[in-house]
């Protein structure tokens, strides 16, 4: 996933997506996660795998330089587990949360790592069944990761913002568009990163964390933008797993057009903006709750402006660094966002039709290999 030679090439990305197992006729989530893995890495080989919950499958695509060839595979390999799902009589969704069916505590993948990781956090583990979609960067090297992550992380409210797709858990209405992003900022090493003076502040900071047992290792940074410990990307990890391929290649295009953005800045020396972390913490905050639907904190000024705004100034500084048939894609698919809201306003609207819940994971299982992005038909009810 590196980017040209010297960091000044095409930008690359890949994209890692998590999906969560469900039968449909009770619509609850399904523990047969790593029987479907199995099963899918017959087509898609180590592309596919399990995540810490039983319910969880993860998969990733190759780094592509062209966000229509994303597109494509993000298709075949959406479809393939699918498939997978369905010879076991199980389908696959993708959003930030379950809608219905979560045990508590939730059931944890077998590994060595995931018990190490019960051990030490606890009952943080019990609430991991959150699945999110990472957009991985290429970059020369770690240094080149830390400044361009410096020029990223102001975007993060907006990136929430656009990307919210958790509003149930455990069959309630949180009354936040983004609940996931709530759920992982109780982790030690959480939410915005710190801005970095240096590679040495960065590697001081992690070993430091490390031995205060906040983390087991670098896996374990849970940042909303961090450089990847094996592979040689910085990887985005704001959003909620998105509905349909549509929208995860509006992210992946978000982020490339921003860091295409940055990495001239970068290359021009220009300083990143350095908003106080207090007050970038609470505008995404802010955007968890309310997602595309009221305000986000404007954090030039500290006062609030609509979310929609937020949105459209993203969209003009990102433009630039588009090429033309990337905007033409993406001027799609922002419109449709426009016209149907984010991905919790899309499952909210499923379930406004009849009040029924049922009808969010129908919609959710419809629009997981439909790249319209179209609400699904009234589903029939459930048993029972």
């Amino acid at each position: 996933m590196r980017s040209g030679e010297g960091g000044t090439g095409p930008v690359t990305i890949g994209v890692e997506e998590e999906y969560l197992l469900v039968d449909p006729v009770s619509r609850q989530v399904s523990t047969e996660a790593d029987k479907v893995v199995a099963s899918a890495a017959a087509e898609l080989g180590d592309r596919v795998t399990t995540e810490i919950t039983r319910y969880q499958i993860e998969v990733r695509t190759d780094p592509h330089t062209s966000l229509t060839d994303l597109a494509d595979q993000l298709r075949e390999t959406r479809d393939a587990v699918a498939r997978a799902a369905a010879g076991f009589g199980l389908r696959i969704i993708s959003s930030g949360t379950p809608v219905l069916g979560q045990h508590m505590p939730t059931p944890i993948s077998p590994g060595p790592r995931y018990a190490q990781s019960r051990a030490r956090f606890r009952a943080l583990d019990d609430e991991q069944s959150a699945c999110a979609c990472h957009v991985h960067i290429g970059v020369p090297d770690e240094t080149t990761a830390l400044l361009l992550s410096n020029h990223l992380r102001p975007w993060l409210p907006v990136l929430i913002a656009l990307t919210a797709n958790s509003p149930y858990w455990n069959a309630q209405d949180t009354g936040y568009a983004s609940w996931r992003t709530m759920t992982w900022c109780r982790w030690p090493v959480a939410g915005p990163p710190p801005y970095f003076e240096s590679r040495a502040h960065f590697q001081d900071l992690v070993d430091s964390l490390t031995h205060a047992g906040a983390l087991i290792d670098r896996g374990g940074l849970y940042w909303d933008i961090r450089p990847s410990h094996h592979v040689p990307t910085l990887e985005v990890r704001i959003a909620d797993a998105a509905p349909t391929v549509a929208d995860t290649v509006l992210l992946a295009g978000c982020v490339k057009g921003l860091a295409t953005a940055a990495l001239a800045a970068i290359r021009q020396a220009r300083p990143a903006p350095r908003p106080r972390p207090e007050m970038l913490r609470a505008a995404c905050w802010r955007a968890a709750r309310d997602g595309l639907g009221g305000d986000t904190v404007d954090l030039r000024t500290g006062r609030l402006e609509p979310a929609r705004t937020h949105v459209e100034r993203l969209w003009k500084s990102l433009s630039p660094a588009l090429s033309a048939q990337e905007g033409t894609l993406l001027d799609a698919a922002m419109a449709r966002l426009r016209a149907q809201g984010n991905g919790a306003q899309r499952q909210r609207a499923a379930y406004r039709r009849r009040q029924h819940l049922p009808d969010v994971v129908d919609h959710l299982i419809q629009n997981a290999t439909d790249t319209d992005g179209v609400l699904s038909r009234p589903a029939p009810e459930c048993p029972g």
